[in-house]
């Protein structure tokens, strides 16, 4: 599915290059023919120059759909599209509505210059009002006279400019409407510049179409990390829902932290999965009551390999995988597999390393009782710089000692 997403996003950088060849010939050849009026002339360049703005805005749009997958909003998306449609027409008040599939209505997710609330309903019905109306026909409406159109619903100010509304289509399907009111000064609502905005709300359809996609697969990987969690934890009953209790802890820290959205994430997911390993390791290691012999030590050392290897091949959880694969590095450079030191251990795997040593200090283990609080916040407290990451063991016991210390410890 990741594969699916990229490669639509790629195939509308080359249909968007594709278009503007395309419009640059048809422009050319428009430029060439006899002049039915005088004014004919003169429209070839400056249809050019709004396809060439178009273009940069169409561009721009797909760029910042496409990088900030899962980290830009609606709205703010919303906003980004209706600022281009604004200053693509010159006008400066318009909206953007979505399809509400719960409620059954549109609902504006961006606005620009809306004067009153009631200039514009924020709830519409399909077929209900003008953009109600574009909705469900799936045709742009313009309005050149909305104080005479029974379509528009005029607020109650009387300010009634020219409007057009635009429908944001997928495959035919309506998910949204762009809206524009016209002022003294700015673009005609032509069958021209109808065309352009038409080619601009289509691209929106689509950067929004694959933020449901992108969602959607957020939903779906979370539901898989945490069956394969629970997997594992299945396999090894003194360690049962450990994975999950280092998940909740892990994400906060990353947030205190101070890390992107994209890479809490990340952090969230491989504090699940870190011990995803285990599945390839002997159960006879893995439940032995008293201390491993080197030969068992050595097999136990394999799963933060395996796990990587469970985890690489999903492009998705590339990141994690390499989270899973050094979280037993030691700050100091004494850990395994690759005897990372300091920087070199991705933050996202020292994060994962604190959490899982505090875990398993304050859980039961086949060869010894949990820990109490205390002792396990003074053992971290003497790994930092060693074992652990000092700035992490430091935001962690922060939030130990202040969110979480009325919580019951962890057996």
């Amino acid at each position: 599915m990741v594969g699916l997403f990229w490669w639509a996003a790629g195939l509308c950088v080359v249909l968007l290059g594709a278009l503007a060849l395309t419009l640059r010939r048809l422009y050319s050849l428009e430029a060439s023919r006899p002049a039915a009026v005088p004014a004919a002339p003169a429209r070839a360049p400056e249809g050019w120059s709004k396809l060439d703005e178009l273009l940069n805005m169409l561009l721009a749009l797909q760029e910042n759909g496409v990088s900030h997958s899962g980290a830009i909003s609606r709205e703010d998306f919303g906003r980004a599209v209706l600022d281009c449609a604004c200053q693509l027409m010159k006008c400066d008040r318009g909206s953007v509505m979505n399809w509400d599939e719960k409620e059954g209505c549109l609902k504006i997710v961006a606005a620009r210059s809306l004067t009153t609330e009631s200039s514009q309903k924020l709830f519409l019905r399909p077929g209900e009002g003008v953009a109600g109306k574009a909705f469900a026909s799936g045709q742009p409406i313009f309005v050149a006279d909305p104080a005479n159109d029974p379509r528009y619903l005029a607020p109650a100010s009387g300010d009634v400019e020219p409007f057009v509304s635009i429908p944001l289509l997928v495959k035919g399907k309506p998910i949204g409407v762009l809206n524009l009111h016209a002022k003294v000064g700015a673009e005609p609502f032509s069958d021209y510049n109808v065309k352009f905005l038409s080619i601009l709300a289509g691209e929106a359809a689509v950067m929004l179409h694959n933020m449901d996609m992108f969602d959607n697969l957020q939903i779906f990987y979370l539901e898989m990390v945490q069956t394969l969690a629970r997997a594992v934890d299945s396999k090894d009953a003194y360690t049962a829902e450990h994975s999950d209790r280092a998940r909740v802890k892990a994400r906060r820290v990353a947030q205190e932290m101070g890390l992107p959205d994209p890479m809490v994430r990340h952090v969230e997911y491989a504090a699940l999965l870190h011990d995803i390993g285990k599945i390839g390791i002997d159960e006879a290691i893995l439940l032995k009551p008293g201390k491993l012999t080197p030969e068992e030590y050595e097999e136990m050392k394999k799963h933060p390999i395996i796990g990587h290897q469970i985890l690489a091949p999903v492009k998705y959880l590339g990141p994690v995988a390499q989270m899973v694969l050094y979280h037993q590095e030691w700050f100091d450079g004494r850990g395994y597999p690759e005897g990372l030191k300091g920087e070199q251990i991705p933050l996202g795997a020292r994060i994962v390393a604190c959490l899982d040593a505090w875990d398993a200090m304050m859980s039961d283990r086949p060869y010894r009782k949990a820990l109490g609080r205390d002792i396990a916040l003074a053992e971290l407290k003497k790994g930092a710089g060693t074992q652990f990451d000092p700035k992490v063991v430091d935001t962690f016991m922060r939030l130990e000692l202040s969110e979480w210390s009325r919580e019951p410890a962890a057996h």
